[in-house]
């Protein structure tokens, strides 16, 4: 039931790694994040030092999006244009990301970063999103309905330079705001671990305006070339990937995407951003008290002049 990962040098049982790729899978496929944010704090708690943590998990959100955005794009629910531009951002940020992770783990401040800022995204992200997302099903119980209204050009995105149609979604905004979003998100991924989808499907909504029906397809299908530009670079760069680890996480989030992206179908947007944003602020939740929790055995390392 255990298997020896070389490079973080632990025994792990295997069925609980696979498992845990299978949730991350489940949640990727029905809220359209990679699911690092919920991986990499796993693996941190189970015992995986953070850098491999991080390495390790961008190769398994690959598997688990390249799955998910197949089920979606069967539906029709991805932006091919949209997605190409946020990729072209997202390989630059990712190179950059790549270049300040090696920094900070030659000065010894990885872990306390990464936890960090964990604790800063996933808190506000998801105090934003639970907000926001009672609120609209406060309105619904109340039988409050919104008069549609056409959609105006007056945000960041429809002000700015290079004016972009992007027909799937209805939208002719200036590229270089889905462009900034994806440069974002990929030195977020070459830092954290991270898909980045818990930061990328709200920005998508409320700043550049996209349906919802093409949103969590389409944040998919650029994770995919982010993650696995992460991958590449974190196995040249500092050698952290466990490809034993990597594997067994893949195996458990390719099954449980294609579920999450079924179960995703039978719930309503603001229900599908409340439950992800319950999840969002149980992680941040838990990273901070791992932070500030003195430990019941204290050690300290000196050397005797």
């Amino acid at each position: 039931m255990h298997l020896y990962l070389p490079i973080a040098e632990i025994s792990v049982n295997w069925l609980i790694i696979a498992g845990l790729g299978a949730l991350v899978g489940f949640l990727s496929g029905m809220f359209g994040v990679g699911g690092g944010f919920l991986t990499t704090p796993l693996l941190i708690f189970y015992g995986i030092p953070p850098a491999i943590a991080v390495a390790s998990a961008a190769n398994q959100i690959t598997g688990s999006s390249v799955s998910a955005v197949l089920a979606h794009w069967r539906r029709g629910g991805v932006d091919v244009r949209m997605a190409f531009v946020m990729i072209v951002g997202g390989l630059i940020g990712s190179a950059g990301g790549s270049y300040i992770f090696r920094a900070l783990s030659v000065l010894g401040q990885l872990d306390f970063i990464i936890s960090l800022l964990y604790v800063f995204f996933l808190g506000t992200i998801g105090s934003l999103m639970l907000r926001e997302s009672l609120g609209a099903m406060q309105r619904m119980r109340k039988d409050f309905t919104v008069p549609l209204k056409k959609r105006t050009h007056v945000g960041l995105a429809y002000r700015l330079p290079l004016k972009m149609r992007f027909h799937k979604s209805r939208l002719y905004i200036s590229a270089l705001a889905p462009f900034a979003l994806g440069l974002l998100v990929g030195i977020l991924t070459a830092i954290m671990g991270i898909g980045g989808g818990f930061i990328m499907v709200p920005l998508m909504i409320y700043v550049l305006g996209m349906p919802s029906s093409v949103v969590v397809g389409t944040s998919l299908l650029q994770i995919i070339f982010t993650t696995s530009m992460t991958t590449v670079l974190n196995s040249v760069q500092t050698q952290s990937v466990d490809i034993v680890l990597a594997v067994l996480l893949l195996i458990g989030g390719v099954i449980g995407a294609q579920f999450g992206a079924a179960a995703a179908q039978k719930l309503r947007a603001e229900q599908l951003r409340a439950m992800l944003a319950v999840i969002v602020l149980g992680v941040a939740i838990r990273l901070a008290i791992g932070m500030t929790w003195q430990p019941d055995q204290l050690y300290s390392v000196f050397t005797d002049l």
